[in-house]
């Protein structure tokens, strides 16, 4: 039952990163390729879990996975809202 809930979980992670890829190819804005990479590599990470029990939720890998994952969607809200440097 657990491997089927981290199978639905991956899957809901994969199609909200296909919403926003579709969004990043409207509007060419970084923050959706961000969120974008953040959902794909959670849904990646719950596969490896399910299929290779290669994650475990008390594992270092799985905390690391998890660290790149917010970390992008921080990078992303970050980088949408402080003010860019322009030339002179």
């Amino acid at each position: 039952m657990i491997d089927f809930l981290l199978g639905a979980i991956a899957v809901a992670a994969a199609t909200a990163g296909l919403i926003f890829l579709r969004y990043f190819h409207r509007t060419r804005d970084r923050f959706f390729l961000f969120f974008t990479a953040a959902f794909w590599i959670e849904a990646l990470g719950r596969i490896l879990f399910v299929r290779y029990h290669y994650f475990d939720d008390s594992s270092t890998a799985g905390y690391v996975l998890r660290l790149v994952t917010y970390s992008l969607i921080l990078i992303a809200i970050l980088d949408k809202n402080l003010p860019r440097r322009r030339k002179p």
